[in-house]
């Protein structure tokens, strides 16, 4: 970036980092060299950092610092990895879910030991195009960065995506590995993603269906509510599901040849939208709950009594409480706002977050 100035960054995690974390956390010093070529001879141990001045650093390049930090940390997890299972100590099981939410459950949840991985995605929308590669995580980082408001620096979710995939590549040989969804788009994709990705790794793989280990022994008891998402589980339930469940026989080659199989046809399709329908991952058109989000704007509306603009946040609330099907409320207000763009809608403020804005029909 600048061909005479260092920066140094000092790694106290064994944590893999995002954009956000280089910004807000760490040790950050920086160095002038009086010409480029004293770099390679270097030690920032022997000079003296610059005080009084500061640089400018762009998003896209502290994206690429991030991914240097993370291979260093990543090598530096293999090596203490080895490290700890020559000296004896216990591994733990790994347990894997398609939602960090679910995954804050289960770390608290569970007892130790154990480690838990969340993944930071919401598989019913967006491309799922060749996703196991390179080329497909680019080609649905810009559709997301371009449709979906996250809320969230650059590079963040691609970092974390990222960093997902590299907490699979870590997971030792012959750890049990839990993975956890329930019946939903979201969680039923990720299933076959989780398990084409692991697909080089010998361990056994313990399938933990959240919906049906819950219908099987806690909805007997109570006859709540039906769930359908592992997040929606309270912690202490997740327990006695891990103590039955766990008790079930590992994937057999032929069941887990067949979800790869399947994630193999996920990988070539092209729509942006995808619902759990009958037992199974269906593609819908991209403008599926249009219809719905104008008929909640009437139904709002004739609550009114003049006709008035209402909070974006508003209608994906009133959407999502009156159904019991999961749909992504990014998703929701994505669509809102190519309502407005359509004509059909009326903005007052910016459609900065669903927060920030109100709506009306025209």
């Amino acid at each position: 970036m600048e061909p005479t100035v260092v920066f140094v960054y000092k790694i106290e995690t064994q944590n893999y980092v995002t954009v956000s974390d280089l910004n807000e956390n760490g040790e950050w010093l920086t160095y002038e060299l009086e010409h480029e070529d004293e770099f390679e001879t270097f030690n920032h141990e022997e000079s003296n950092p610059l005080e009084g001045k500061g640089y400018m650093i762009k998003q896209s390049d502290v994206n690429t610092m991030v991914e240097v930090v993370n291979r260093y940390i990543q090598k530096y997890r293999h090596s203490f990895s080895s490290s700890s299972v020559e000296a004896g100590d216990q591994v733990a099981a790994v347990h894997i879910v398609s939602s960090e939410s679910a995954a804050g459950s289960l770390r608290v949840g569970l007892e130790r030991p154990k480690v838990v991985i969340g993944f930071l995605d919401s598989f019913s929308i967006g491309p799922l195009w060749k996703l196991d590669k390179k080329a497909g995580q680019t080609f649905r980082n810009e559709w997301l960065y371009e449709h979906i408001n996250y809320e969230q620096d650059d590079y963040e979710y691609e970092n974390k995506f990222t960093n997902t995939l590299r907490e699979l590549e870590d997971i030792p040989g012959q750890v049990p590995i839990y993975i956890w969804y329930g019946n939903n788009s979201d969680e039923q994709i990720g299933l076959r993603f989780l398990l084409f990705s692991l697909c080089d790794k010998t361990n056994d793989v313990f399938l933990m269906n959240s919906t049906e280990l819950y219908e099987r022994y806690i909805m007997p008891k109570d006859r709540g509510q039906k769930i359908s998402h592992t997040g929606h589980i309270e912690q202490k339930d997740l327990r006695l599901l891990f103590e039955k469940g766990q008790k079930n026989p590992p994937i057999s080659e032929q069941e887990r040849m067949q979800l790869q199989e399947e994630w193999n046809y996920l990988a070539q399709t092209k729509e942006v939208l995808r619902l759990w329908m009958r037992g199974e991952i269906k593609g819908v058109k991209e403008n599926h709950f249009d219809p719905l989000i104008i008929n909640t704007i009437e139904m709002l509306h004739r609550k009114q009594e003049k006709k008035d603009f209402i909070k974006a946040g508003m209608v994906i609330g009133e959407i999502l409480s009156g159904t019991n099907e999961l749909i992504n409320a990014f998703f929701l207000e994505y669509r809102i706002r190519h309502l407005i763009y359509s004509g059909l809608l009326e903005l007052k403020g910016i459609p900065k977050s669903m927060r920030h804005y109100s709506v009306k029909l025209r």
